[in-house]
């Protein structure tokens, strides 16, 4: 298996790989049809993640590209109105800081939700890290000293203003929520060609063991993180043989 460690600046091999061209490749799958494979290696490690930090601007644009589809001229729009009739508070900002105000509101909703033991011990307290950040202005957040939910606010907007809304509200209630406990397993499989050649494979999985703040928000991801996404990995332990319905050629480099 070949990753990004494995290849220098020009794009060479610096490791003791093979890189297979289509028909190799071909060749190799071909080989490994109705051999018996097995787990050679099962790897899992625990992480924490923290929760994302409360809509600037650019953030925001992006959020609304990934998760609604809105160009950003779009969701500008959509904020602008937002904004103008109280909704959320100024729209153009650089600063994801929340007044004390915002974060005791945001705080008690993610308690009355989710449970206590979903919020964070200590209020979260976020800075820019732009020297030219607009320090005058909060994050972007729903307006007031109590937050509406999307849901008391549903009849008073329209299509687009709700799903940004929501967004907006999710992502500030999130800010202050605990923080998420995941597990990934990466299993290592290794199979016998053939023609004696031995092809390595690696899958992994991620699971949620606490999910914290992702009860509330879960961060967009770009097309092509969805291609290399996370999934769930039947259980598996080192030495269990395994059988493959089908071999295809992917990407991957063997």
């Amino acid at each position: 298996i070949a990753g990004g460690k494995d290849f220098d600046s020009d794009g060479q091999l610096t490791t003791k790989v093979t890189h297979l061209d289509l028909a190799a490749a071909q060749e190799l799958a071909d080989g490994l049809q109705g051999r018996d494979f097995r787990v050679v290696a099962v790897d899992e490690k625990q992480s924490m993640r923290k929760p994302p930090v409360p809509f600037t601007t650019s953030s925001m644009q992006q959020e609304a590209g990934r998760k609604l589809g809105f160009n950003s001229k779009r969701t500008m729009q959509v904020a602008q109105g937002l904004y103008e009739r109280g909704y959320i508070t100024y729209m153009r900002t650089d600063s994801p800081a929340l007044s004390d105000q915002a974060t005791r509101a945001a705080r008690r909703q993610a308690t009355a939700m989710f449970g206590e033991n979903f919020v964070s011990d200590k209020p979260r307290v976020f800075t820019s890290k732009s020297k030219n950040a607009q320090e005058a202005h909060e994050a972007i957040r729903p307006a007031g000293e109590d937050f509406r939910t999307t849901q008391s606010v549903a009849n008073e907007l329209n299509h687009d203003e709700q799903r940004l809304y929501d967004l907006i509200w999710k992502r500030t209630v999130a800010s202050q929520m605990a923080d998420a406990r995941v597990a990934t397993t990466t299993v290592t499989i290794e199979a016998t060609a053939q023609d004696s050649r031995v092809a390595s494979f690696r899958a992994s999985g991620t699971v949620v063991l606490f999910p914290g703040f992702l009860a509330a928000y879960e961060v967009g991801k770009d097309a092509d993180d969805d291609a290399n996404g996370e999934t769930r990995l039947p259980q598996m332990a080192e030495g269990d043989k395994l059988v493959a319905d089908d071999i295809e050629i992917g990407r991957a480099h063997v």
